[in-house]
């Protein structure tokens, strides 16, 4: 089950939350993770069929903060099957 720790965490906002409506859901995953196999966690963890994965890779970016630069991160936007259905709460 080590498909499982691909993804960190649901990412919970308002664009995210209305993404639902249309059977998508996002999440934050590894940077090293493909589309495969964020399609098998989703199975493994929430018992839903995904019907296509698109990723999204967020660069880091420079701030003035003590460690000089701000993390970047990768999102997946799972689509699933019509009629199922995750419960993130």
């Amino acid at each position: 089950m080590a498909d499982a720790f691909i993804i960190k965490k649901p990412w919970i906002t308002e664009k995210a939350t209305d993404l639902t409506a249309h059977n998508q859901y996002v999440f934050m995953v590894k940077s090293n993770a493909s589309k495969p196999e964020v399609k098998k966690a989703i199975k493994a963890i929430y018992k839903v069929d995904a019907v296509a994965v698109n990723m999204v890779n967020r660069a880091p970016k420079k701030k003035n903060f003590r460690s000089g630069f701000q993390e970047g991160y990768r999102k997946a936007i799972v689509t699933i099957k019509e009629g199922q259905k995750i419960d993130l709460v």
